[in-house]
């Protein structure tokens, strides 16, 4: 894979690593209280925290949002 591609792969995947701790984040605000006074911030921040690096984790697997494509061109034998 050259440079392009993995800083193609980086920002897609910090991008998507962002979006799931705010999704965690939103959850457990709207599940865990009534007011923000009553809100456990450090459950919150910890379990948005494991969701973020677990999405980093499985983007490792791979991204829809990065073309593979050019890679594979570059490596087949014509």
């Amino acid at each position: 894979m050259n440079r392009y591609n993995w800083k193609q792969w980086l920002r897609a995947a910090l991008i998507r690593m962002v979006k799931t701790m705010a999704q965690t984040a939103v959850a457990l605000i709207g599940t865990n209280a009534i007011g923000v006074t009553e809100v456990d911030w450090f459950a919150v921040g910890s379990a948005s925290v494991l969701a973020g690096i677990v999405s980093l984790l499985t983007s490792v697997a791979g991204l829809p949002e990065v073309d593979d494509t050019r890679i594979y061109d570059m490596t087949s034998k014509k």
